[in-house]
């Protein structure tokens, strides 16, 4: 194939891509405006600290065996 050829289809394929990427967005768009956007949450939120009223979900298993500090010596 002719590179020209190459660099013609790909840059079909990235309008393609962008193109319904922006479709997608605009439905969000519109989901958001008209309240119509459900948000699934967490199956066993807890308290986030202070007086907030703010819920937070569970902290997945990988963040709580981190080390306390990254780096250094």
């Amino acid at each position: 194939m002719d590179s020209k050829t190459i660099v013609a289809i790909v840059l079909g394929v990235l309008v393609l891509v962008s193109v319904v990427q922006a479709v997608q967005l605009y439905g969000l768009k519109e989901k958001v405006s008209t309240g119509t956007l459900k948000v699934s949450s967490s199956s066993s939120p807890t308290a986030a600290s202070g007086n907030s009223g703010k819920t937070v979900g569970s902290v997945p298993s990988s963040v709580k065996e981190l080390p306390s500090m990254v780096g250094g010596c």
